[in-house]
């Protein structure tokens, strides 16, 4: 099954909430998650550019992306960003393919 990794950050009052009355948000991350019809693999809270990390299993990429919009539509998140993960096998697969393609496609201006 596909794996799904989700960048973002928290919304400055779910910032403010949290130092306010700290909390653990994995099991939260969880149930938004499998309610959306995915499973959790890991939720990691981030320093830099991005507050959390959340590592997804989904049958599609509608299942992994509808768990963030919800969190995103409660107005809790923001700058999201969601990205397809492959194994190095699956991406070995990827490059014969594109290796077998590549044959077929001509050049711009050639």
């Amino acid at each position: 099954m596909p794996i799904y990794i989700t960048r973002g950050r928290y919304s400055a009052e779910s910032i403010k909430s949290l130092v306010a009355k700290p909390e653990d948000r994995q099991q939260a991350v969880r149930t938004l998650v499998e309610a959306a019809g995915a499973k959790l693999l890991n939720f990691y809270v981030t320093l830099g550019h991005y507050d959390f990390l959340v590592i997804t299993e989904a049958p599609s990429a509608k299942e992994a992306s509808a768990a963030i919009v919800a969190a995103a539509a409660g107005g809790s998140v923001t700058d999201v960003e969601t990205t397809e993960a492959f194994t190095s096998s699956e991406a070995k697969q990827i490059f014969t393919i594109a290796g077998k393609a590549a044959e077929n496609y001509k050049l711009p201006g050639k």
